[in-house]
């Protein structure tokens, strides 16, 4: 594991974590709330939410790099998708910290419906793909917060808890700077495509699921 700063020290963060942290803003940009099913079936299979999770960060820094390397003559976008590069893969190798200490063996896990189905709505023609993109990333991120808050609450383990709850800060942050993002390199006001993708997303989280991933819908096959 690379060095990283005292803050982002697991030891560190398991002592310091809040109790609780508002996420009302996020509940205010999010169109469905997770529901009891789902986390009641995440709560008893954490090893596979932990590698899912593991997952998600490495492909949120993917995505961040494939959009600095398309479109590095936005300057604004290209600082914020670096430093955004930078914590999701310190997310990832915390990830993978705390799944070592839970002997949790690395494993494939194929991807859920989620990010599929918000992309297959990605519009084509540039810059509205772009914008799409971004704004996806933004639903994303904030799924990803009122998750994270949602199992805080709810698990027995008391290390993970505390960290879900670190990464509430970040998550947050992120969502905004994607919406910031995608509103910068818009002409038009994007709250229309926002409310697109806030009823797609919703339709998402809200429907049922044969597969339990972070970012799945109301398990169906309990």
């Amino acid at each position: 594991m690379t060095d990283i700063l005292p803050e982002d020290d697991l030891h560190v963060i398991a002592s310091r974590a809040k109790a609780k942290t508002d996420i009302s803003h996020i509940h205010a940009f999010l169109g469905a709330k997770t529901s009891d099913k789902w986390l009641a079936v995440a709560k008893d299979n954490l090893p596979l939410l932990m590698q899912d999770h593991a997952n998600c960060e490495k492909k949120a820094a993917g995505t961040a790099m494939n959009l600095i390397f398309r479109y590095e003559f936005h300057r604004d976008l290209q600082e914020k998708l670096a430093q955004l590069v930078r914590e999701e893969m310190l997310h990832y190798e915390q990830v993978l910290e705390l799944m070592k200490e839970r002997g949790i063996a690395w494993s494939h896990l194929p991807a859920g419906r989620y990010a599929k189905g918000l992309l297959k709505h990605k519009r084509t023609w540039e810059p509205a793909g772009m914008i799409d993109v971004l704004i996806i990333g933004a639903f994303i991120e904030a799924r990803s917060c009122e998750r994270f808050s949602a199992l805080a609450d709810v698990i027995d383990d008391e290390k993970l808890s505390k960290y879900y709850k670190y990464l509430l800060k970040s998550e947050s942050r992120h969502y905004e700077d994607y919406l910031a993002l995608a509103q910068s390199v818009s002409d038009e006001p994007i709250d229309e495509r926002v409310a697109f993708f806030r009823a797609v997303e919703a339709e998402l989280i809200d429907s049922p699921d044969g597969e339990l991933r972070f970012h799945s819908g109301v398990p169906d096959f309990v």
